[in-house]
């Protein structure tokens, strides 16, 4: 029978919940819960990268094309900000073992800057598919009348010896077309890439240099159908914003996790006897940071160098 004493130190210990025995049947289950609650994020980020794959595999064409309009310049930066933030987050567990209070607030700051970082570059390629008519939603796009055209005023950085395809701009050697979409249609005329794979077919008939999805998804009358094109690219463009859109959501959740991590850390509640908060937001950052080093490569990078030379 537990004396009154027991009892004393039973409720006295640091963060202990009153449905558990002791810290450690309390950090087993909390451990176990976070694990299984990033299984199913894993399951789930799992089928759009299936989705993802899957079309690609049949038009890789169209998806290099859209991931040559996107920034490697942007992507690139955001994973190295994801990756110190990973350190400083790690770093932030440390000392919260120490109970060093000051370094795990200047810490989580850090976290929490470096994913606002992230965020803003977010807004920034958001805006970019925004004003050249590549967000597809017909609708959303920015709307400007025939009258009133301008051209785009913001363009990729190209990285030295990269092969970039333009939306709503001429082929190469030809004059820039102004910007004109009066519904906020999603925009697409280039198929520089189609042309160069029907070029080489013709020049080695038995190659394979367009899928069997594409030999059909690509053409209209055996001549390249800029419409079905764009379509195609517009897939691509679909799961880019449907991907890193719900990162970006996920990106939310931990900075609003963080806040709250901030607060419990300022009133001095972490030590080395309780830190099993820290220690499980750190899971959840490291893993959100995992899923764009996996986005990164995928939409920003493969195909990037399709058909080029």
């Amino acid at each position: 029978m537990a004396t009154h004493a027991d009892t004393l130190e039973h409720y006295h210990q640091p963060g202990l919940q009153h449905q558990f025995e002791d810290m450690k049947q309390q950090e087993e289950s909390v451990s176990i819960g976070m694990w299984m609650f990033l299984v199913q994020e894993i399951m789930f980020f799992g089928g759009l990268f299936t989705v993802y794959l899957v079309f690609r595999s049949k038009f890789p064409m169209a998806f290099a094309a859209g991931s040559n309009h996107l920034d490697a310049f942007w992507g690139g930066l955001n994973t190295l900000v994801l990756i110190v933030s990973s350190l400083t987050m790690a770093l932030t567990v440390y000392y919260a073992q120490k109970g060093n209070r000051n370094m795990q607030v200047i810490l989580i700051l850090l976290t929490m800057f470096f994913g606002a970082v992230f965020l803003g570059v977010k807004a920034i390629e958001y805006t970019d598919k925004y004003e050249h008519g590549l967000v597809p939603v017909t609708g959303w796009n920015k709307k400007v009348k025939a009258g009133a055209a301008t051209h785009a005023s913001t363009s990729p950085v190209v990285l030295p010896f990269e092969t970039k395809a333009h939306a709503s701009e001429a082929a190469p050697g030809e004059a820039a077309h102004p910007y004109v979409n009066p519904t906020g249609e999603f925009l697409w005329t280039d198929t520089s890439l189609v042309a160069q794979a029907v070029e080489a077919q013709r020049k080695d008939p038995d190659g394979n240099h367009l899928t069997a999805s594409e030999r059909i998804g690509y053409f209209s009358n055996n001549q390249i159908d800029a419409n079905k094109f764009r379509d195609k690219v517009r897939i691509f463009y679909w799961i880019y914003f449907v991907m890193t859109g719900l990162h970006a959501l996920h990106m939310i959740v931990g900075l609003g996790l963080m806040t709250w991590l901030l607060w419990k850390a300022w009133t001095g509640i972490f030590s080395h006897e309780y830190f099993a908060p820290v220690e499980m937001s750190g899971l959840y950052w490291h893993f959100v940071d995992i899923v764009w080093i996996f986005l990164f490569p995928l939409l920003y990078l493969l195909g990037r160098h399709f058909m080029h030379g």
